[in-house]
């Protein structure tokens, strides 16, 4: 990779998902040397955790693998963010539905489901927050491999 390339992680409250995603993505593009190319960010489609650390379990959860989230907060997705970013990953169907309804018709940002951009499939990566430690070690473990699969694609320079 040559030039920056920004990626942007969506889920509904950007307290769980979004947030661990953010942070096991930056720690496996670090490994890999790739982290000074590619600039990363999350967000919500919805409001009600805007300024709020990720949800307790999330950082626990995260901490026992080796990554610290704990200095994130939550923001709202924007309509900046269409135009700032490359590309937009959805944790689930839902959020990749109501992230393409918000897109400007203008805009040129690709808006994916996260699994299947890292060549997962066409899942869903579950909602831990109404669950417990395993919900949120079972998101962790689709996340991670989600995060391989996105440095294998950028690093091979298909994005």
């Amino acid at each position: 990779m040559t030039r920056t390339y920004s990626i942007l992680i969506v889920c509904l409250g950007n307290i769980c998902r979004s947030p661990t995603a953010e942070g096991v993505l930056r720690a496996r593009l670090a490994e890999a040397g790739l982290l000074p190319a590619v600039h990363l960010d999350s967000a919500a489609t919805g409001d009600s955790h805007i300024g709020s650390a990720p949800d307790p379990r999330a950082i626990d959860c995260a901490l026992r693998h080796g990554v610290d989230i704990s200095g994130l907060r939550a923001r709202r997705l924007v309509y900046d963010d269409f135009e700032n970013f490359d590309l937009l990953l959805c944790a689930d169907r839902t959020i990749l539905h109501e992230t393409r309804i918000r897109k400007p018709r203008t805009a040129h940002v690709d808006v994916a489901l996260m699994l299947d951009w890292a060549g997962i499939g066409n899942k869903d990566i579950p909602d831990p927050y109404y669950g417990g430690a395993r919900d949120f070690d079972r998101a962790f473990k689709l996340i991670d491999a989600a995060a391989a699969g996105i440095v294998a694609r950028l690093h091979e320079g298909r994005h």
